[in-house]
């Protein structure tokens, strides 16, 4: 199975209101590794790393997010596999 990373940014109200905890929480559930950290303009970058099918899936969840906050965008790009272990709050 191959595995492959991508490295998201997420844009809108996502600091203050929980959103890499749920991130971190999703991104075990489907079993991936990572990890989500705040970024300076307000935004959140996520690293997710896994199967192509739950990464996808992870996408879709992001362009969501939890029920606290509020995501207005997601860019993401393709990155080089890193084999990260676990999925982390930075």
């Amino acid at each position: 199975m191959e595995q492959k990373c991508v490295k998201f940014t997420v844009f809108g109200v996502v600091q203050g209101v929980g959103f890499r905890y749920h991130t971190c929480h999703q991104g075990l559930k489907f079993g991936l590794t990572g990890y989500a950290k705040n970024l300076m303009d307000g935004s959140v970058e996520v690293v997710v790393c896994g199967s192509e099918q739950k990464v996808a899936e992870m996408a879709v969840w992001l362009e969501q997010g939890p029920q606290t906050a509020t995501v207005d965008s997601v860019v993401s790009e393709p990155m080089s596999f890193k084999p990260f272990r676990g999925f982390k709050i930075l």
